[in-house]
């Protein structure tokens, strides 16, 4: 169907948008969609990118009313396979199988040919067939060693099936197998493979965290004895010498000058030589100090 020149640059950078976000952002992909099918419902590609906007984001009966007006339109079954899915999505799996030997099928292309093949293989695992699911994905397809577009999918799939039959050390190889043909990342072979192996993945920013708890319970604790000692006369003069030792700049030429001793005295030598009589006149000034203090504790 043709359209005025306006009309159909206004459908296409609509379409285009489809075709844009629908990986990123399906809803905004099907925003898109719903713009261009107002303005041209009548247009084939129209009802297949509305379908696929809707598929995107699980509503599925929408997606396959409009599959099926596009297939009407252009009489290809191009669009078999996941008018199918669509069917597995709306919670009849036995719909999908049915197509799935309809006359429809034999006319696909070979990509189209394992497409269906992997839906059918998955409304069998939908009706808990898994032995079924697993004999309907072998194939000459599956069994190839040339790498096609499909074959990722085809081979994470069966080895899903696999796994999810028991059969673990199968699984594992055809998750290695999917690895090897999934060059674009397509899908999650790489992590299921690190789970079956008991490979765990540590995350680094948690250790960061962990690390600074331990660092603050560390400061904590140096905390708690700093309080019990603040009271001993002997961590209180080793902190006044910690602490002037800390202003100590090496370049202070009068700093220097004031500590010109001799290096070979032993500075413990000098620093407890007192008679008795300055011990008494000492505890005596002591003791009145610790009068002081506790007469203003009282009045507080």
């Amino acid at each position: 169907m043709s359209l005025p020149k306006g009309l159909a640059e206004e459908v296409s950078k609509n379409l285009v948008m489809v075709a844009r976000l629908i990986d990123e952002d399906p809803e905004q992909a099907y925003a898109y969609s719903r713009i261009a099918l107002r303005l041209a419902s009548r247009v084939a590609a129209v009802r297949e990118a509305a379908g696929f906007a809707a598929y995107a984001n699980q509503k599925y009966a929408e997606a396959i009313a409009e599959f099926r007006a596009a297939k009407r339109m252009t009489g290809s079954v191009e669009l078999w396979p996941v008018m199918a899915d669509c069917e597995r999505g709306l919670g009849r799996p036995e719909r999908a199988l049915a197509m799935a030997g309809e006359p429809e099928v034999q006319k696909l292309d070979k990509a189209g040919q394992v497409e269906m093949r992997l839906v059918a293989a998955g409304a069998r695992r939908d009706m808990d067939q898994l032995d079924a699911a697993i004999v309907t994905l072998q194939s000459p397809e599956l069994a190839s060693n040339s790498v096609q577009p499909w074959t990722a999918r085809l081979r994470y799939a069966y080895a899903d099936a696999l796994l999810a039959a028991g059969r673990e050390d199968e699984a594992r190889d055809w998750f290695a197998k999917t690895l090897e043909a999934d060059k674009d990342g397509a899908t999650d072979a790489s992590d299921r493979l690190a789970e079956l192996d008991g490979v765990e993945f540590v995350d680094a920013s948690a250790d960061d965290v962990d690390v600074d708890a331990d660092v603050d319970a560390d400061v904590d604790v140096e905390d708690e004895f700093d309080d019990e000692d603040d009271d001993d006369p002997e961590v209180v003069a080793a902190e006044r010498a910690s602490d002037q030792a800390e202003y100590y700049d090496e370049d202070d030429d009068e700093y220097e000058g004031d500590l010109d001793v001799d290096a070979d005295v032993d500075v413990t030598d000098e620093i407890v030589v007192l008679d008795e009589d300055e011990d008494e006149d000492e505890d005596d000034d002591r003791q009145g100090d610790d009068r002081r203090d506790a007469g203003v504790r009282d009045d507080g």
